[in-house]
């Protein structure tokens, strides 16, 4: 790894190779998202980070799975939170643990520490699956799911199907909030 760079996943050069395996200029990738050429070529050099609406919108453009993009190396069957603390992936302005295994096709869980005002994006974002369990474990979140909007405290959990336009944030002006999501199945899995 070179000077200053972590653990994160970066998704930049493997958003890249992907476009440039399905035959895409950035500027056509732009007008498929409804994002600017400029963020997408920021993007690929990893000069900023994205939301995970934007990311939902990019991966169904290029027509491929999360886990695709989010690659990291899969931990085994045990992990323990130290570990799961080496993998994160920077998808704006949060810190995710994944603390499922990553080829697990069944289900995924995931820890988020968001910061206040930080969320996945105003743009609501769709990803396959046949249900998502959110938990709160500290602070508050709201959650929007199509036209209902969920604010859940500390202990409140929600399902819902990830294939709804949904997106959330952290509404506090002043404390993180430690969220739990349980996708069922894993939506990071590579496909074939």
């Amino acid at each position: 790894m070179g000077a200053g760079q972590t653990d994160r996943t970066r998704v930049g050069e493997r958003l890249r190779a992907i476009r440039h395996e399905r035959g895409l200029s950035i500027s056509q990738l732009a007008g498929a998202t409804g994002l600017t050429s400029g963020f997408i070529s920021q993007l690929e050099r990893d000069l900023t980070s994205v939301s995970l609406s934007s990311l939902a919108r990019i991966c169904a453009a290029l027509d491929v799975r999360f886990g695709e993009v989010l690659d990291a190396e899969p931990k085994g069957e045990l992990i323990r939170r130290g570990e799961a603390a080496g993998w994160t992936v920077e998808i704006g302005r949060h810190d995710d643990l994944l603390l499922s295994p990553q080829e697990e096709p069944r289900f995924h869980l995931m820890e988020s520490r968001i910061p206040p005002g930080e969320g996945a994006g105003e743009e609501p974002y769709t990803f396959q699956g046949e249900v998502e369990l959110v938990y709160v474990l500290e602070g508050t979140l709201e959650l929007r799911v199509r036209d209902e909007v969920f604010l859940l405290g500390a202990g409140d959990t929600v399902t819902y199907a990830p294939r709804d336009p949904h997106t959330w944030r952290n509404p506090s002006a002043d404390d993180d909030t430690v969220v739990l999501w349980f996708s069922v199945p894993n939506p990071f899995t590579r496909t074939g």
